[in-house]
C-alpha cells in the first residue's frame, strides 16, 4: 500500500512539473477536485479523443456522432430518472470530519482482501513456475478460500443493501467489517445519507421568470432524444450507434483521487441501437471490442480485467466494467451496459413522442434496445499517465525517469536538437521542424547540453529526438534517437517524416485490434 501511495504521489507531482495538469484556480488555494489540462495534458487528452473517435466512428460505417448541449429542458432529468434517484449513500466520520461514499468504503476493504489473493497467486507462480496451476491454487488454498468466502460475502451484502436503498445495513456492514476513516483512522462513524449529484442552475432573464436547468450528469440522454432526428436524418438502419464526447458535470461530495473522479469531467459514449431479442449478442461483442482498443495500445492486458455487476441498474439486463489497475488499485474505467428500451421509452412517456423504429424487413414498429459503452476520458489519462511514468536503472549506474506514453498518443512526436548554438545549426534544426509540424507536433529544443536536453523529452514522453550536429553540414544526416529503448541511428534529414510515421501513424495501431 505504501508502495502505491508513493508510485501515486510521483505521478501527480510529474503530471505538474512537466506541464500536463495544474490545481484549478491554485493562485487562490485551488478548488477541490477541479483539474486544468496544461499545455502537454491538453495535448494527450485531444489524443486520446481522437484514438477513441476514429476507432468509434470513423471505421464504423453505421455509427455518427453528435455534440450534444450541456443544458437540456429539465423534463429530461424526470424522465430518465435523475431527479428522483440519482444519489450516492454518504457517510461522515465523526473524529475527521471528512465525509466519504459508503459504496466506496466498502469496495475498497473487499479489494484489499482482494490484492491479498493476488500476493498469495504471484508467491507461488514464483515457487513452482511453469508447473503452477492458478485454477486449482484458487480451489484448494486455505487462504485463498478463507478470503474469497469473505469477498463473496461482502458483495452479497453490499448488494442487498444497495437494492433495498437500506441506509441502516450500510452502516452496520461498514460497522461489522470494523472499516476504518482513512484519515482519522477511527470508526467513529455517522449515520447513512442519501445525496443528490445534480448541479442545478437558473435559466432566465430575472429570478421571477427563471427556470430550473441542470448541468447534466452524464452525456447519454443528449443521445437518446436526439436518436429519431439522426436516424431520419442519417437514414440510419438498425443496428447503429450514435457516439459524442464531452463535459458532464456531478457534484462530488466525495471527489478525491486526482482526476479520477472529479466534479466537472469528460466522457467518451457510445449508444448503439439494436433490435429487441439481439441484446445479449450485441453486448457481448462490444464487451471484446472494447477490451481489444484498450488492448491495442499497448499497455498491458495484467492492468485490465472485467468486474460483472453485481447490482444491475432497473433498466438493464446485463452490465460489467473494464477496470484498470490504477496506482490505487483496480478500479473502473470504462462501461458495457445494456439498457433494454428503457431510455427510449422513458422519453415517449414524458415527452409524448413516438422514439420508434420502422424496420422495412419485419414491417413493424418498435422501440429499440440499446447497448451502451461510456469511458470517463480523464481516467483514462490518468490510466495511460500513471502506466507510462517509469524509473529504469541504467548500465552506468544513473537511473532517469521516462514517460513512455504510447507514440500515438504522445503530446510532442519528436524534439529537434541543434548541437550548438552556433555555426548554422540552429538554421538546419530550424528548418526540419517548420517541414514536421505540418505532419507532427514537433518542438525545438537549444538549451543546455545535448545529454540534459534527451533527459528532459524523456520525462515529457516525446518518442524521437532527432540532433543536428557538424556532420549533418556535411552531409544532411541527422541522429535520431528513441526515447524506450534510448537506441541512436543516423538517417537522411528526408527519411525523418517516414520514420516518425511508422512509429505514430493511428492506423497501425489501431489496426491491433483486426489482428
Amino acid at each position: 500500500m505504501a508502495k502505491q501511495e508513493d508510485q501515486f504521489k510521483k505521478v501527480l507531482s510529474h503530471a505538474k512539473e512537466y506541464g500536463y495538469v495544474f490545481q484549478s484556480s491554485e493562485i487562490y488555494d485551488g478548488l477541490s477536485a477541479v483539474y486544468d489540462y496544461a499545455q502537454n495534458g491538453v495535448e494527450l487528452k485531444k489524443n486520446i479523443r481522437d484514438y477513441w473517435w476514429k476507432a468509434m466512428v470513423q471505421m464504423h460505417e453505421n455509427i455518427v456522432g453528435i455534440d450534444a448541449s450541456i443544458l437540456m429542458h429539465p423534463t429530461t432529468w424526470k424522465a430518465s430518472g435523475h431527479v428522483d434517484a440519482f444519489n450516492d449513500p454518504l457517510i461522515d466520520n465523526k473524529d475527521s470530519k471528512k465525509r466519504y461514499r459508503a459504496d466506496v468504503l466498502v469496495e475498497d476493504y473487499r479489494e484489499k482482501i482482494n490484492e491479498k489473493i493476488q500476493k498469495d497467486i504471484t508467491k507461488a507462480k514464483k515457487r513452482f513456475g511453469e508447473a503452477f496451476n492458478e485454477d486449482e491454487f484458487r480451489s484448494t488454498n486455505p487462504n485463498v478460500l478463507r478470503r474469497q468466502k469473505q469477498i463473496d460475502e461482502i458483495t452479497a451484502e453490499l448488494t442487498r443493501v444497495q437494492e433495498e436503498n437500506d441506509l441502516e445495513g450500510f452502516r452496520n456492514l461498514i460497522i461489522d467489517l470494523g472499516i476504518t476513516c482513512p484519515v482519522s483512522g477511527s470508526k467513529n462513524w455517522t449515520e447513512v445519507k442519501q445525496f443528490n449529484l445534480m448541479f442545478g442552475t437558473q435559466l432566465g432573464a430575472s429570478a421571477d421568470s427563471s427556470t430550473q436547468v441542470y448541468l447534466r450528469p452524464e452525456t447519454a440522454q443528449g443521445i437518446f432524444v436526439n436518436f429519431l432526428n439522426v436516424q431520419k436524418t442519417g437514414r440510419m438502419k438498425i443496428p447503429f450507434g450514435i457516439a459524442q464526447t464531452g463535459k458532464a458535470f456531478r457534484n462530488e461530495i466525495v471527489a478525491r483521487q486526482f482526476i479520477f473522479r472529479q466534479r466537472e469531467f469528460e466522457q467518451m459514449e457510445m449508444q448503439f441501437f439494436v433490435k429487441p431479442g439481439t441484446q445479449k449478442e450485441w453486448y457481448e461483442k462490444w464487451k471484446e471490442t472494447r477490451l481489444k482498443w484498450h488492448m491495442s495500445l499497448g499497455i498491458g492486458k495484467e492492468n485490465y480485467r472485467f468486474h460483472d455487476h453485481d447490482k444491475l441498474a432497473h433498466y438493464a439486463d446485463a452490465a460489467a466494467d473494464i477496470e484498470f489497475k490504477f496506482p490505487f488499485g483496480f478500479k473502473e474505467l470504462e462501461g458495457i451496459h445494456s439498457r433494454t428500451d428503457f431510455d427510449l421509452s422513458q422519453h415517449e412517456k414524458f415527452s409524448g413522442k413516438k422514439l420508434q423504429y420502422f424496420d422495412h424487413e419485419d414491417n413493424t414498429s418498435y422501440v429499440p434496445y440499446v447497448i451502451e459503452t461510456s469511458i470517463g476520458l480523464d481516467r483514462m489519462f490518468l490510466a495511460v499517465f500513471s502506466n507510462s511514468l517509469q524509473e529504469e536503472e541504467l548500465e552506468n549506474g544513473s537511473t532517469r525517469t521516462v514517460l513512455k506514453l504510447p507514440a500515438v498518443l504522445a503530446p510532442t512526436k519528436a524534439a529537434i536538437l541543434p548541437l550548438v548554438k552556433k555555426d548554422g545549426l540552429p538554421e538546419i534544426a530550424r528548418k526540419i521542424v517548420d517541414d514536421l509540424k505540418w505532419d507532427f507536433n514537433v518542438v525545438y529544443d537549444e538549451k543546455d547540453a545535448v545529454g540534459r536536453r534527451y533527459r528532459r523529452q524523456d520525462a515529457v514522453g516525446t518518442p524521437f529526438c532527432i540532433t543536428v550536429d557538424h556532420d549533418t553540414l556535411e552531409d544532411n544526416t541527422v541522429t535520431i534517437r528513441h526515447r524506450d529503448t534510448m537506441e541512436q541511428k543516423r538517417v537522411k534529414i528526408k527519411e525523418l517524416s517516414n520514420i516518425i510515421k511508422q512509429e505514430v501513424d493511428v492506423r497501425s495501431w489501431l489496426q491491433k485490434m483486426e489482428a
